[in-house]
């Protein structure tokens, strides 16, 4: 028996060798239903989900009266069965990029062996002693789709793949994977044995100089017909979807040639091979174009493909190699010629062809030898990373940290090469304006952040700086660079001697939070993202930026995501996506909100549909900035889309009303009262006051070229208005500063109702909350969920209406510490100190700083790793927390300015327990620097308690000012 025989044996027990029969009747069903399907705009499922439905239905075992388990029966529904999966993939043309994307491998192989079965392949028979050209033109096909998939396959499975986190174990999901898992290693097991053969196969193929035909519908329509018909037109050499010997060359070339290339990782000659394979790829795409009915050629992998072989491959052709950047770096690389390796670097900022990935992965490359004890390639680094970083800034890219850090300490050297970078990296007389202004304003923020002016005046005298800068704009930052007074440093030692220290997991984290934070490429933060979650899986890395805010309708949906990576990333590229749409950064929301769109649309129907809705807001966005506000109407298919989202019944889809309302304006906009009078739903209109208050307008606007009696709508739409306008004076502040009574009284309700539940660690504050009872009769009968989501409205839209109420921010603190968010809790806490006491140069009010928000504080900062802020904090309670202070100053991984905060402290005993303790580990520094706080005149415990009292407040003040300064 043929690996082929055995291998569509181990997919499938049972399969038919000869056309399936069915009745007339019968087949014109399953095909109607087929058909009605495959029409539809977007099937649900897709269409390729069909195949493995029909296949799973068809390879289903059977039970016999003694219970017994038999395998899949032969008989009619079996056979429509694989026959409607067949003509799935003929539907799509058999393109097994979209077959390879959507199924399994043992789903694929049990219907590629199927095509082999019903394109009359003996059973048996090895596909490379068969002669092609003597095969009916179908059968031939089939076996090349076949031998494709086989060498595919096997290249695929050699890729590396990021293993999913399991979600909870499930004990029949984890048979089933664990099944389909063997049945795959099985069938690769297979194909691998069978891998010199299919390629000798495609090999074959090559020298076919003829048309090939794949199987439709229609010519699986005549093989389930009569048998008759079966020698007949489906053999003929007309039948079938037409494969053109060129289209047929250039995909087996490309495929024999991505086989080659993994083969070349244990044998170098067989890279020559795939470098033949792949430029031949390149000739049939330039000679007959890239596009084709039956297959697409990814042309920016086949280039990548290309560059490698030629890297790999040894050349005779030197003009070619030095034509080559990556043929020339790889040499330098390998020989350790790093002085021609910058010049490379230097001579692309002007050409710009090397990918920023390619840049930094050989930076990246050069730093790890360097830290493995080669000190000569530290100025090696230096130079490839300034030649990098002027490369970001002419493209407009965000400056990379390690950049930040080599130039922390800056030299007359180190200038100097930056000076001639910028010099070679740009021509002044053809250069745009945009990019000229981008390296001024790189030049001028480089000598406002450096503390040298000698280093200040090198860069602003050189004749790059003065070509960029205008004279007055030059004399301005000059000027500004002399007057500045020094910057204060708090800490004893260097604040750069951190940066001597070798990069550590944590700090390679850091930096790759720190991009992930700026970039808004979608690419890029996947990339960014797989790092992340191959360093560290504890870490939930949504959190890291508490600028990065989801809708509460939108966030319990997400959040409720599986995998942590799937997770992160939905959420990220959402947040991402609304921030760059509130900043009216368009063109980088449409990128998000598309990379998001694809991601959940393999998964969650639900979140597919939210990213509809929000891309339908982020065009009518669009549409109102740009052609809208130059008076052009939108297109109507924008016109259609805000129509049917009004009227979109969908279930248990998360909505957000700033969407119907934004739909509802811009209907009103472009006048279409028409709709807005009279088609509109009526539940919509009852459960959406602006729904409602838009079709009055457009009604009353609609009427007015009417008769007086018929403006009956008029009357309704100025009782509403009034009606809205009484509230609105009802929530102005009097002109005593007092707020408005009713929305206290609201809120403090809603804050009751949170905190009923008992759980104090997360109950809110809030002004006349004595008022309320203390339980609820039946209290799972309340929606928490619903009540923590009001009681955030309420809060935003009251910090509107007076931002400086500090029982408000108080209550927003509380909101934030609940749902961990500790950074933005502390923002509050602060904030809500600083307007009470005029940015604490007054005493913060005992009822504001309870000793509940004090200790709220504490702990925020704890689980921040801020841990001398701890200590400094459990001073401001009624009763020193001693305990939790010594605790804290333990701690020896600490995020805050530790010793520089000492000056702060005004309790002796935690001063004399620091001292203590920096004895105790050696620190001689810090001992110094504790025990020159403890010697301060006026904490010492004689003197009169007005003075201790002044000595605390002082502190108080300069410690809270000092945090503000941090968290505002």
């Amino acid at each position: 028996m043929s690996a082929e025989a055995a291998d569509r044996e181990a997919a499938t027990s049972s399969r038919p060798c000869t056309p399936p029969q069915t009745s007339w009747f019968e087949f014109v069903l399953e095909e109607a239903l087929l058909e009605q399907h495959l029409q539809k705009p977007s099937p649900d499922p897709p269409p390729v989900q069909l195949i493995v439905q029909f296949l799973e239905q068809a390879s289903k075992p059977s039970v016999n009266e003694q219970n017994q388990v038999q395998p899949p029966p032969d008989n009619k529904r079996n056979r429509i069965l694989k026959l409607l999966a067949l003509k799935v993939a003929a539907h799509l043309k058999w393109d097994l990029d979209i077959l390879e994307k959507s199924l399994s491998v043992p789903v694929l192989n049990m219907l590629l062996n199927e095509l082999l079965c019903i394109s009359k392949v003996p059973p048996g028979t090895k596909h490379v002693d068969v002669d092609l050209a003597s095969l009916p033109p179908t059968t031939a096909m089939a076996i090349l789709l076949y031998n494709r998939w086989a060498i595919r396959t096997i290249v695929q499975s050699s890729f590396p793949v990021k293993q999913v986190k399991p979600g909870p174990p499930q004990l029949n999901v984890m048979n089933q994977m664990q099944q389909e898992k063997e049945l795959t290693e099985n069938i690769l097991k297979v194909l691998k044995e069978q891998a010199a053969d299919s390629i000798l196969v495609l090999e074959g193929a090559l020298k076919l100089n003829k048309d090939l035909y794949v199987h439709t519908i229609r010519t699986l329509d005549l093989l389930a017909m009569e048998p008759s018909m079966v020698n007949g037109e489906t053999e003929s050499s007309t039948a079938g979807l037409k494969i053109s010997a060129e289209e047929i060359q250039c995909q087996v070339c490309y495929d024999l040639g991505a086989i080659y290339f993994q083969q070349g990782s244990t044998n170098a000659a067989v890279h020559e091979k795939a470098k033949e394979k792949f430029f031949k790829t390149k000739e049939l795409i330039a000679k007959n174009g890239s596009s084709s009915l039956h297959f697409t050629i990814d042309e920016e992998r086949l280039a990548g493909y290309c560059q490698a072989c030629e890297v790999l491959t040894s050349s005779s052709d030197d003009a070619s190699q030095q034509a080559n950047p990556y043929s020339r770096i790889h040499s330098c690389m390998k020989s350790g010629n790093y002085q021609d390796l910058v010049k490379i670097f230097l001579e692309d900022n002007l050409t710009l062809s090397l990918p920023e990935q390619f840049r930094q992965s050989v930076l990246r490359e050069l730093f790890q030898k360097a830290q493995q004890g080669n000190d000569a390639l530290d100025e090696v680094c230096l130079k490839v990373c300034v030649c990098n970083t002027v490369c970001d800034v002419l493209q407009g890219r965000t400056i990379d940290i390690q950049f930040c850090q080599l130039f922390l300490k800056p030299s007359k050297e180190k200038i100097d090469f930056l000076l001639e970078v910028c010099s070679g990296s740009i021509d002044l007389e053809n250069a745009s304006e945009a990019v000229k202004r981008k390296m001024a304003a790189f030049l001028k923020n480089l000598c406002l952040g450096m503390e040298d002016l000698q280093f200040v005046f090198m860069i602003s005298s050189h004749e790059l700086f003065i070509k960029l800068l205008e004279d007055d704009e030059r004399k301005l930052l000059i000027d500004q660079m002399r007057k500045r007074s020094p910057r204060v440093n708090l800490c004893t030692k260097p604040v750069t001697s951190f940066y001597d220290i070798p990069a550590s997991a944590s700090v390679n984290i850091g930096q790759l939070e720190h991009q992930l934070i700026l970039s808004v490429d979608p690419w890029r933060i996947r990339q960014i993202l797989i790092e992340l979650h191959g360093m560290t899986s504890e870490r939930q890395f949504w959190t890291i930026s508490n600028k990065w805010e989801v809708p509460n309708v939108y966030g319990n949906v997400i959040l409720g995501i599986k995998d942590s990576l799937t997770r992160d990333l939905v959420y990220i590229l959402m947040a991402k996506g609304l921030h760059c749409c509130a900043i009216k950064d368009f063109v980088h929301a449409k990128q998000l909100f598309a990379a998001c769109l694809e991601l959940v649309t393999e998964f969650s129907p639900k979140l597919r549909q939210v990213m509809l809705n929000e891309m339908l807001l982020l065009d009518i966005y669009t549409h109102e900035a740009g052609a809208g506000a130059s008076g052009e109407r939108p297109p109507s298919d924008l016109i259609s889309r805000v129509r049917g989202y009004l009227e979109m019944r969908v279930p248990d889809i998360p909505l957000r009303q700033v969407i119907a309302e934004e739909c509802v304006a811009f209907l009103l906009n472009w006048c279409e009262n028409e709709y807005l009078t009279m088609q509109v739903p009526l539940p919509l209109v009852q459960t959406n006051p602006y729904v409602k208050l838009g079709q009055l307008l457009a009604a009353t606007c609609k009427e007015l070229p009417g008769p007086k009696e018929s403006r009956r709508t008029a009357k309704d739409l100025w009782e509403v208005v009034v009606q809205i306008c009484s509230v609105s004076n009802q929530h102005k502040r009097g002109n005593d500063g007092r707020e408005p009574l009713v929305l206290t009284t609201i809120l403090s309700l809603f804050v009751k109702l949170h905190n009923v539940r008992e759980d104090i660690v997360n109950d809110i504050a809030a002004e006349h909350i004595s008022i309320w009872p203390s339980s609820i009769p039946n209290l799972q009968s309340v929606d928490f969920e619903a009540v923590a989501i009001t009681v955030k409205e309420l809060v935003s839209y009251a910090l509107t209406i007076n931002a400086n109420n500090h029982f408000w921010l108080i209550i927003q603190a509380d909101i934030y510490f609940a749902t961990n968010q500790y950074s933005a809790a502390l923002h509050y806490y602060l904030q809500a100190g600083a307007v009470c006491s005029d940015f604490f140069n007054k005493m913060v009010p005992p009822d504001v700083y309870t000793d509940q928000v004090i200790k709220r504080m504490i702990k925020c900062c704890s689980l921040l790793n801020c841990h001398t802020q701890v200590a400094i904090l459990c001073q401001f309670l009624r009763e020193v927390d001693y305990k939790t202070a010594f605790k804290a100053l333990q701690e020896q991984n600490s995020h805050d300015a530790m010793d520089s905060y000492y000056e702060y402290i005004w309790d002796v005993t935690i001063l004399e327990y620091l001292t203590y303790l920096h004895h105790k580990r050696g620190e001689t520094d810090k001992r110094q620097i504790a025990i020159k706080a403890i010697g301060q005149t006026e904490l010492n415990a004689s003197n009169p308690e007005e003075v201790l009292q002044l000595a605390a407040q002082r502190r108080k003040k300069k410690f809270l000012q000092a945090m503000a300064k941090l968290y505002f």
